[in-house]
């Protein structure tokens, strides 16, 4: 049942992946002008590496997506080669997502358990080898 405080326009299937793609562009336009390879930016750092000192699955996803936008592969690889490879399918991800909440429908992918675990168990094998590596 609807939440009648929440106006209809803002239900519609298509108001959260336009929300996040707003937001993304908005990230995207900041990211291009600010360069994270460069101590001192104005940018988030990763919550587990301050904690820890330790690389997680995703250190490095910033300053990879800086060197997309730069076009600049090669060090875009050396920054996190599996989000890297990752990129294309939650792009792939996220353009169902708007195209199905344009047309009003509202979509979720559905992983199974064995997916989710070979997820899991990928990240984590890669955040041990990036580590133990260097």
């Amino acid at each position: 049942m609807a939440d009648p405080a929440v106006p209809a326009l803002l239900r519609h299937p298509a108001v959260a992946p336009l929300a996040v793609s707003a937001a993304g562009a908005a990230a995207a336009v900041h990211l291009y002008g600010t360069d994270p390879h460069r101590p001192g930016r104005l940018l988030p750092p990763c919550p587990f590496h301050l904690l820890t000192g330790l690389l997680c699955p995703a250190c490095g996803g910033t300053r990879m997506v800086y060197d997309l936008m730069h076009g600049d592969l090669a060090q875009a690889w050396l920054d996190n080669r599996l989000l890297l490879i990752a990129a294309p399918f939650a792009l792939a991800l996220a353009g169902r997502w708007a195209v199905e909440g344009l047309r009003g429908r509202r979509w979720r992918p559905a992983l199974g358990r064995r997916a989710q675990a070979a997820i899991l168990l990928t990240a984590v094998a890669w955040a041990v080898a990036r580590n133990l590596v260097g």
